[in-house]
């Protein structure tokens, strides 16, 4: 069958599915699979001080990044509310991030006035390199990826092609759900701390020294817990339809939340992460939509 592709959100125009989710879900936890993520927006940081100006401007230990290896990254703002959040890889001379598409204009912007005398040059590489999910187990971030350069995107494509079977956004967003992987936009809002999402000791580095924001997640997690926490729900699988992201949740008519990615596992049914306030019994049959949902509590 010939691809199905999405019709809006970020992820507008990737490929949603070839007809047969199940299979390409069970072929991705198998680690015979491989994705077109070429839709994703990617900035180049080049420059002898790249990595020690990235340590100190995100969450994450980087100073010490060694070529090839991936690594989950946030950047925060000076209240510890999440603005960008990115997967990064070094190739011995110039950092890579990506980004979900619309999110890289204004991390340029940002990244360029923070540049001040270091040696770092900041670009959108998107017209220049490419992301696909390579063929293998899916890895603690959602990989293994591949960073290929635009010319050789199509011949990287025949060659995993050649090994692997290739899948749409419903595959990868039931494998991220499933794995309880929170993606900006979906599962945060502009009040997201790291605390409520699950990322600590993952994209934000516990042990590191200092960064914009770090006050708000060191204090709320030596302190207190946060207001809100991420929960993966077990949706009524009756209903043909899913909920929109950001759909409001309720328990017993009061308001508790909202609701961001849902999917349809081969294995588990119908399943959504969501934010829900902290005080919301575990034990509450939650409604959204009408739709009766289950927690399963994640932070």
């Amino acid at each position: 069958m010939s691809a199905v592709l999405v019709e809006a959100g970020p992820d507008k125009g990737a490929v949603w599915h070839f007809g047969e989710p199940v299979k390409e879900q069970r072929a991705l936890e198998a680690g015979t699979a491989w994705a077109d993520l070429s839709h994703h927006n990617i900035v180049a940081v080049s420059g002898t001080d790249r990595l020690k100006w990235l340590h100190d401007l995100t969450t994450q230990f980087v100073s010490d990044l060694q070529p090839g290896v991936w690594m989950p990254n946030m950047i925060l703002d000076a209240r510890g509310h999440i603005e960008y959040q990115f997967n990064l890889v070094d190739d011995g001379t110039t950092t890579f991030l990506v980004l979900d598409p619309g999110y890289s204009e204004q991390l340029i912007e940002y990244l360029t006035k923070m540049k001040f005398m270091l040696r770092v040059e900041v670009s959108d590489a998107s017209s220049h390199y490419a992301v696909l999910r390579a063929p293998g187990v899916p890895t603690p971030i959602g990989g293994p990826f591949a960073l290929v350069p635009r010319d050789e995107l199509e011949s990287m494509k025949k060659t995993f092609g050649g090994v692997a079977t290739q899948v749409g956004t419903w595959a990868m967003d039931a494998e991220r759900v499933a794995a309880h992987r929170p993606r900006i936009g979906f599962e945060t809002d502009h009040k997201s701390i790291p605390n409520e999402i699950g990322v600590l000791n993952g994209a934000v580095h516990m042990k590191k020294g200092c960064y914009r924001g770090q006050e708000t997640v060191a204090k709320i997690y030596n302190l207190g817990n946060p207001p809100r926490r991420l929960v993966l729900l077990h949706l009524d699988g009756s209903d043909v339809g899913f909920p929109a992201v950001g759909t409001k949740i309720e328990n017993e008519g009061v308001v508790v939340g909202f609701i961001g990615t849902v999917a349809r596992h081969h294995e588990l049914g119908t399943i959504a992460l969501a934010i829900v306030k902290r005080n919301t019994p575990i034990e509450a049959t939650l409604s959204v939509d009408g739709v009766p949902a289950a927690q399963q509590v994640i932070v």
